[in-house]
């Protein structure tokens, strides 16, 4: 019984952020339900293999191994059907919710030019990124997950930041012609 109730919370906490995570990697609805109900039965496999107070790092770490895994072998068929995260609006979009139309107007082309920016880093910097930005993983978490050094997780995010620095900069200025 003790192993059901594990599972159960493990699922409960993690079965969210194992599928965005999937549907940013896979940018396909589907393959993310797939990959998601493929890690749920790597944890009841494992159940008692691994530290549960460093589940979240495991499950993560699996999760994007999948993905790749999948990536690879997908690769000539692979089409992106989706943006990276349809929620990206909610999470970034102006709390006042813009009464007016062109105030809308105005903070849909924000939104959509920070997606674009996030979907055009480099992989190194996105995966890191999102993980650390959207997904809410601390920075030891994200380099367990992506098997990178602490320092390399960091450098990451940090390198995605000024990168969308400078890509929203340049939006900004061609805005204000």
């Amino acid at each position: 019984m003790l192993q059901s109730s594990k599972f159960d919370y493990l699922i409960e906490q993690n079965k969210n952020k194992i599928f965005n995570y999937s549907l940013y990697m896979l940018h396909n609805q589907m393959d993310a339900e797939d990959i998601t109900q493929e890690v749920m039965i790597r944890i009841w496999q494992n159940i008692n293999k691994f530290n549960f107070l460093a589940a979240r790092a495991w499950i993560m770490r699996t999760t994007h191994n999948l993905c790749i895994d999948y990536l690879r072998r997908n690769k000539n068929q692979y089409q992106r059907e989706i943006s990276i995260d349809d929620n990206l609006s909610e999470r970034i979009e102006d709390k006042r919710n813009a009464v007016l139309p062109d105030e809308a107007l105005i903070q849909s082309l924000l939104d959509k030019n920070i997606k674009s920016a996030v979907e055009n880093l480099q992989e190194r910097f996105k995966c890191p990124f999102v993980l650390y930005e959207l997904q809410g993983f601390k920075y030891k978490e994200i380099s367990k997950i992506l098997d990178v050094s602490l320092s390399s997780a960091k450098v990451n995010i940090l390198r995605a930041r000024k990168q969308l620095q400078k890509d929203l900069k340049i939006y900004a200025r061609e805005e204000l012609k």
